[in-house]
C-alpha cells in the first residue's frame, strides 16, 4: 500500500478549498481510496489511481503527493 494527499492548487468548483483536502491510499491491486478532509468528510473507492486524478484532478489543478 502507498499513501497519499490530494493538494488543491485552485479550487474550480468552490466546494472542496484549497490545500490538502483528502487523503488515500493505493492498495498492490491498484484499487485506490480516498477520504476528504472537510465536511461532509465523504470517502470514495475508485478501479485505479488514474480514476481518482479523472474525477478529482480539476483540470491539472491538483497534485497528487506520496506520503510513503
Amino acid at each position: 500500500m502507498r499513501r497519499f494527499m490530494l493538494i488543491r492548487v485552485e479550487d474550480l468548483t468552490g466546494v472542496s478549498g484549497t490545500g490538502e483536502v483528502a487523503e488515500g491510499t493505493v492498495f498492490s491491486s491498484g484499487l485506490a481510496v480516498i477520504h476528504w478532509l472537510r465536511e461532509p468528510y465523504a470517502m470514495g473507492v475508485y478501479q485505479t489511481l488514474e480514476d481518482v486524478i479523472s474525477v478529482h484532478g480539476h483540470e491539472g489543478r491538483t497534485q497528487l503527493q506520496f506520503i510513503d
